[in-house]
């Protein structure tokens, strides 16, 4: 797999408009989300833990009860890329 591309801001901008949820924020993919309680929420981070690992492309996140909130950008690139896009769609597919 080669380095990643830094997308420009039209292809970030038409991207989110494809996630419902998310947004730019500090230059990052942003979403949080909330869950019934901190099982649910540590199970749902454990999932997307597998995923990100096989991908090879890790989530910033913090967790407290019943919170994760998420910030995908890839450090390769010192932007965000389709590798950022292709997480989320996952993490949406599992939240």
């Amino acid at each position: 797999m080669g380095k990643p591309t830094r997308l420009n801001d039209q292809q970030v901008t038409e991207g989110l408009a494809r996630l419902p949820g998310w947004e730019l924020r500090d230059g990052k993919l942003h979403r949080a989300l909330r869950f019934a309680d901190f099982v649910e929420a540590f199970g749902f981070m454990s999932r997307v833990a597998l995923a990100a690992e096989r991908m090879d492309h890790h989530p910033e996140w913090f967790n407290v009860y019943n919170r994760v909130v998420i910030d995908l950008r890839t450090h390769d690139c010192d932007g965000i890329s389709d590798r950022d896009f292709e997480l989320a769609l996952k993490i949406d597919s599992m939240a």
